[in-house]
């Protein structure tokens, strides 16, 4: 049956799914496709992770707006702001464990929010700080805007 399994995996993910789901349920587990559901699970785990970082770099893009363009804030950004903070939150509240992982990959979310912010506000980049000026934590306080 795996290797129907494997064939299915390939042709119809849904019905894969669905077959495997199924076949767990039941505890048949002689007939689940092993390997792929491992790397299935073990890309969901990946995928969340950059979610996580992806909301966040866009959270530090418009937190960098906020205090390097004061003149051009507006209700969109700080509209923009709320929700970045909302998914983070959500993310991080379905997977506590990556809150490990976001504290070390901030850096690397903040370069990113760096490039997207010079090139949306016309700042050069080496005018941003080099390191991020934001902790975690303000990044993540429903009242913290940088002035």
């Amino acid at each position: 049956m795996a290797g129907i399994n494997h064939s299915l995996y390939e042709g119809d993910f849904y019905a894969w799914a669905m077959e495997n789901a199924d076949l767990l349920r039941q505890k048949k587990f002689e007939e689940i496709d092993v390997e792929n559901i491992a790397e299935e699970i073990e890309s969901m785990g990946k995928s969340n992770k950059r979610a996580l970082l992806s909301h966040l770099a866009v959270l530090m893009v418009h937190l960098l707006k906020w205090k390097f363009q004061p003149v051009r804030r507006s209700k969109s950004w700080n509209l923009t702001i709320k929700h970045q903070r909302l998914q983070v939150q959500k993310l991080l509240e379905e997977s506590p464990s990556l809150k490990y992982q976001i504290e070390i990959k901030l850096k690397e979310a903040y370069e990113e929010a760096r490039i997207i912010a010079a090139g949306e506000t016309g700042i050069d980049e080496e005018d941003f700080p080099k390191a991020c000026p934001f902790t975690l934590e303000q990044c993540l306080d429903k009242a913290f805007l940088p002035e």
